[in-house]
């Protein structure tokens, strides 16, 4: 700021300087410039013919007489033995000193209040957003984000906090699972000590030859059948718990226009696509109402064709829609499938992952979520393939 300001005041007082030398120069005066004209037209006519109105300091041209008088400055010039009198007025110059140096003012007054105005309004708040990035990164996440009526970053604050609270609720649902899941698992594993002890005993009765009789070795079986009994219904408790949703997704469920989501995504993937060569094709949609949530719709829209850009072969991949009853069905489908018929089913389980994924990064949790969203907003989501082609329909409710 300080350079920009210095050098533009410095082009004004060269300017100043400039016109000052050139206003005081006695040979740019103009009546003299334009008195040796008229004196160089004397030659070839007389004073008579002679107007002054072709001079712009040219007042009057007579033939010099000193009893008379023109009311002017003159000057007397000798044409062709004759002297003329050729009176003029000094005109201002054109160029008013003043002038100049009043806009150059103006300009370098706009100039520093348009870098103040940068300074305060962007640069300013920029850098202090900068701290507040790096405290999310490390973690700090229970201060909130000073809220600013900035025209230029007031929404990127508010999504700053958003994130913020988001991601601190985020973490507090996980400390609440992890606790959830310890106590579960310290519980169970002593209930789990009682049967198996019980087992133990009847084993080593058993191998020491204890029971003696018939009747009393069928008591014991039956005791070690319900013990196992039992474990397996604290293993199957385990298993549920481990199945359920541990993600705790939210969805906000209103009305929105199929257009406006598929806007966004064609128009992200067509230059994703487009720079790994992959023809991608999407046909026409009609701008149909839908209900649910756009922005976890555009989330499911974007997990499937990740996976399509990271499992298919990088040769096409299309988008079309279909109406069924009222559903809207928006189908991705990819070239290049190699995943077994008899994976499909499992696809959307939490934690599997196809046969085609080997040396893929990825934890197996992306279709899983697709299909979390989609059930919580009233739709459904599946896969199929056809020669070759792997599809993903997403079935979203009209509204």
């Amino acid at each position: 700021m300080a350079v920009i300001l210095a050098a533009e005041l410095l082009v004004f007082l060269t300017g100043v300087v400039f016109l000052w030398k050139v206003s005081v120069r006695s040979g740019d005066r103009p009546h003299l410039v334009e008195a040796a004209r008229a004196a160089k037209q004397l030659e070839t006519t007389d004073c008579a013919s002679l107007s002054p109105s072709g001079f712009r300091t040219i007042r009057e041209v007579q033939v010099f007489d000193s009893r008379q008088s023109c009311g002017h400055d003159y000057v007397v010039a000798e044409v062709n033995g004759t002297l003329y009198r050729i009176c003029y007025e000094e005109a201002e110059d054109g160029r008013p000193l003043w002038l100049f140096a009043a806009l150059g003012a103006a300009m370098w007054l706009f100039t520093a209040g348009i870098l103040w105005y940068v300074e305060h309004k962007v640069l300013k708040p920029f850098d202090d957003m900068t701290q507040m990035t790096a405290d999310l990164a490390k973690g700090s996440l229970t201060r909130p984000v000073r809220e600013e009526k900035n025209r230029f970053f007031g929404k990127f604050l508010w999504g700053l906090d958003m994130l913020r609270e988001n991601l601190e609720d985020s973490r507090q649902r996980n400390l609440e699972y992890q606790k959830e899941k310890k106590t579960l698992i310290l519980s169970l594993s002593h209930d789990i000590k009682t049967p198996l002890s019980a087992i133990s005993l009847y084993v080593r009765a058993l191998q020491r030859g204890l029971y003696d009789s018939e009747e009393k070795r069928s008591a014991v079986y039956e005791g070690i059948e319900r013990n196992i009994a039992e474990i397996e219904t604290y293993v199957s408790q385990i298993t549920k718990s481990s199945r359920e949703d541990f993600l705790q997704l939210e969805v906000n469920c209103r009305e929105f226009y199929l257009k406006d989501v598929m806007d966004k995504i064609t128009e992200y993937y067509g230059e994703k696509l487009g720079l790994l060569q992959t023809v991608f094709e999407t046909e026409s949609c009609d701008n149909l109402l839908l209900r649910g949530d756009a922005d976890r719709v555009s989330e499911v829209m974007q997990n499937v064709l990740e996976n399509a850009v990271k499992y298919g072969d990088g040769k096409l991949v299309r988008i079309s829609f279909e109406r069924e009853e009222d559903c809207c069905l928006v189908q991705i489908t990819s070239s290049g499938s190699s995943i077994k018929e008899s994976e499909l089913d499992n696809l959307f389980d939490s934690f599997y992952r196809g046969s085609n994924a080997k040396g893929i990064p990825g934890a197996g949790l992306g279709l899983y979520i697709c299909r979390d969203l989609m059930r919580k907003m009233d739709g459904d989501i599946f896969a199929g393939q056809k020669d070759g082609l792997f599809t993903v329909t997403t079935v979203i409710r009209m509204a």
